[in-house]
């Protein structure tokens, strides 16, 4: 709200409580009769201050330095007015005040931002997203050490040539092995992170104009690993007299027909497995990842699977059906396996799930719309990212085409 108040500023002095031979200099700000006044931690004999000028008496050093200084603060209270008007603010003598102290929304600092971001988010996101969060905020905090020399910054310090130098400091960044630990969509992710934050900060006003809005996210493109048919029967059919490798193949097995993730599996319990409306027993749950419900129909083999740990009475089904590791040391595993069985692929335990879209689902035909609810996505852009349909159902669905123009033919030639 801008308002056509009168605003003055003046200089003025009071006794020293300290020195009774001092005065020591304060600044009155005032808005419609209302004042709001700062001390300036500046004193000075009586016989030095002019009254009339309402400035230092004299041509010494320590006057001349004392006046440029009054000067400054001066021109940085008619700033800050200024800025307020700006952005249609309400002027007032304590508003005023607090911009010029840096107290006010517009001069939160970084760290505060980041602070008031994880804070409430922490009971928002996953422990799994925080976590991501607080790596990102590291790197910021390392970058501000190392590239500016600072602890800290404000808010209305972050732009676009703040956002490019974070950039190129996540792209040269190398640990303490000096390699270089993220590639290209590592440093978009933290990015996308931080421009998260960002948005945050232009809800609450606490920016004005979003540094992000000329900058662009650029992810390269990328095939999902996942095993085709001949791999994963190389898979299945292969026993292993590791009792935790064959454990770990199952867990593996088991997620590539049911399209659990690692998490959804390790939590998964009896109580989930139901029968559904075609009496036949069902998987329902929720996806750890996003809350969103799960209803998955329990493949025959994945139902071998189950029933294999049921009968081995190893597993303590009232916390979990399978036995399944830790994420690292299945993942680890996981690598042994693959080896065992000649698959010569990076295998982490997500691959069965992106497995369980492609090989199981969308190469048998099943419609992309079915396989989007199977793994508990809210978009169906989400699925297709995971999805895609390969070569050989590719090959099925022309050769079906074939037929029916064959078909059509013969029926014109009838």
């Amino acid at each position: 709200m801008k308002t056509k108040s009168t605003f003055t500023v003046i200089f003025f002095t009071r006794k020293s409580r300290s020195n009774p031979e001092q005065i020591s200099i304060y600044v009155r700000i005032t808005v419609a009769g209302k004042r709001a006044e700062i001390s300036l931690k500046r004193s000075l004999a009586n016989s030095q201050w002019d009254a009339n000028k309402n400035k230092g008496k004299g041509n010494t050093e320590k006057i001349r330095a004392l006046n440029a200084y009054l000067d400054q603060v001066y021109a940085k209270l008619l700033q800050s007015h200024k800025e307020l008007l700006e952005e249609d603010k309400i002027i007032s003598s304590d508003a005023i005040k607090s911009r010029y102290l840096g107290e006010d929304d517009n001069s939160k600092t970084l760290r505060e931002l980041i602070s008031y971001h994880n804070g409430n988010m922490v009971r928002v996101l996953k422990a799994g997203t925080m976590k991501n969060y607080y790596t990102t905020e590291k790197y910021l905090h390392k970058f501000l050490l190392k590239k500016r020399k600072q602890k800290d910054i404000y808010l209305k310090q972050v732009n676009f040539r703040f956002i490019s130098d974070f950039e190129h400091y996540l792209r040269n960044y190398k640990n303490s092995k000096k390699q270089h630990t993220m590639g290209n969509n590592g440093v978009m992710k933290h990015l996308e992170r931080f421009k998260k934050i960002i948005n945050l900060a232009i809800k609450l006003e606490w920016m004005h104009k979003n540094p992000f809005d000329q900058f662009q996210l650029k992810y390269d493109k990328y095939d999902r690993a996942y095993l085709n048919e001949r791999e994963l029967g190389l898979l299945e059919n292969t026993n292993f007299k590791s009792e935790r490798l064959e454990k770990i193949k199952d867990c593996f097995v088991f997620s590539c027909y049911t399209g659990l993730s690692y998490i959804d599996v390790k939590e998964l319990t009896q109580d989930n497995i139901v029968k559904g409306i075609d009496n036949n027993n069902w998987i329902y749950t929720r996806r750890e990842k996003t809350d969103e419900l799960v209803k998955v129909p329990i493949l025959p083999k994945a139902w071998t699977i189950l029933e294999k740990y049921r009968a081995q009475q190893k597993v303590d089904f009232s916390t979990g059906v399978l036995p399944i590791s830790s994420n690292q040391k299945t993942n680890t595993y996981l690598k042994e396996v693959a080896k065992s069985c000649g698959i010569h692929k990076n295998i982490t335990f997500h691959v069965a799930r992106h497995t369980f879209a492609t090989t199981v689902m969308l190469s048998n035909g099943v419609p992309i719309e079915t396989v989007s609810k199977l793994l508990g996505h809210a978009k169906l852009s989400t699925t297709q990212i995971y999805a895609r349909v390969v070569e050989t159902k590719i090959s099925e669905d022309i050769n079906n085409l074939l037929e029916r123009f064959k078909r059509k033919e013969d029926n014109k030639s009838a």
